[in-house]
C-alpha cells in the first residue's frame, strides 16, 4: 500500500467517522424537535382556554368601562346643571338680599325700638338716693 492509497482510506475512515457523528447529532436533533413539538402541543392545549377566557373577561372590563364612561358622561351632564342652578340661585340671593336688606334692617331696627320702648313705659320709676359712705365716697341706693 502506498503512501497516497494510506491517505486515501485513512480520508475514507475519517469522513465515515465524520458522517456517522454527524447521524447521531442530526438524530439528536430530532428527538428533541420531537419534544418540543410535543411541549408546544400541550402549551398551546393549555393556553387555548386561558386566552378565551382572557378574551371574554377582557370583553367584560370593556363593557364594564364603557358604561362607566357612559354613566360618567350622565353625571358630568347633572353636575354642569347643578352648577348653573346653583349660579342661577347665587345670582338670584344676591338680588333679593340688596332688595330686602335695606327694609329688614328698618323693620327689625323699628321692632328693637319699639320693644326697649315699651319696657321703658312697664317699668316703675325708682328713685335713687346718695348716702354718703366715707367722707370721699358716694354710695347709690335704689
Amino acid at each position: 500500500m502506498t503512501a497516497g492509497e494510506l491517505a486515501v482510506v485513512l480520508a475514507a475512515v475519517l469522513c465515515a467517522l465524520g458522517f456517522a457523528a454527524l447521524v447521531v447529532v442530526l438524530v439528536r436533533v430530532l428527538d428533541a424537535l420531537r419534544d418540543l413539538r410535543r411541549d408546544l402541543a400541550a402549551l398551546r392545549a393549555e393556553t387555548g382556554p386561558l386566552l378565551a377566557e382572557l378574551r371574554a373577561s377582557a370583553d367584560g372590563a370593556r363593557a364594564v368601562v364603557d358604561e362607566a364612561r357612559s354613566d360618567l358622561e350622565r353625571f358630568d351632564r347633572v353636575l354642569g346643571s347643578a352648577e348653573a342652578v346653583s349660579d342661577a340661585m347665587n345670582g338670584s340671593s344676591r338680588v333679593v338680599r340688596t332688595a330686602f336688606s335695606a327694609p329688614i334692617i328698618k323693620a327689625a331696627g323699628l321692632a328693637t325700638g319699639t320693644s326697649r320702648a315699651v319696657r321703658r313705659f312697664r317699668r316703675p320709676t325708682a328713685t335713687v338716693e346718695l348716702v354718703a359712705v366715707d367722707p370721699g365716697r358716694r354710695r347709690r341706693r335704689a
